[in-house]
């Protein structure tokens, strides 16, 4: 990984077309894969900007990546982490990964959880790596749904 200036913020309800843009950007990929669009692709940010927590990856005033997560009482749903095609391959996944762990302590929260699409490989092995674990497949659309958590060590949450 190369040393990284990112900064991390919230996200306000101006950035939800940049969060858009990023997602479909990075998700485009998947579409040949799975011949349909992703789900991420097809969401209403100014919705879920309201209703969802968003923390952006900025760098050089640039933003280049997000997490999308929901609190819920007993796990933080990871429902996405988009990264910048042009920013991908340098850790910036893992970096939002990790602030949702810091703020899954913080919270008290045990778990953290999110779902990907099992034809997605590379994502699977990054939450893999990342310590999470496959809790159960599902079909779904013409594929196979992967639900994974991460229980977090229990001397760090609250």
């Amino acid at each position: 990984m190369t040393n990284l200036s990112i900064q991390f913020r919230p996200a306000e309800p101006a950035d939800a077309a940049a969060i858009r843009d990023i997602v479909c950007a990075a998700y485009s990929r998947w579409v040949p894969v799975i011949g349909r669009e992703p789900l991420p692709m097809r969401a209403d940010y100014d919705k879920a900007i309201r209703e969802h927590q968003f923390d952006l990856a900025v760098e050089n005033g640039e933003i280049v990546g997000l997490i999308e997560t929901m609190r819920h009482d007993d796990h933080i749903w990871i429902e996405n982490v988009a990264v910048a095609p042009k920013a991908q391959g340098r850790g910036i996944g893992r970096l939002l990964l990790d602030s949702a762990e810091r703020k899954a302590i913080e919270a008290g929260c045990p778990e953290l959880r999110l779902l990907t699409n099992g034809a997605f490989e590379a994502n699977v092995l990054l939450y893999r790596r990342h310590g999470y674990a496959i809790d159960r497949e599902e079909e779904f659309m013409n594929g196979i749904t992967v639900y994974m958590s991460k229980t977090l060590d229990r001397r760090t949450v609250a």
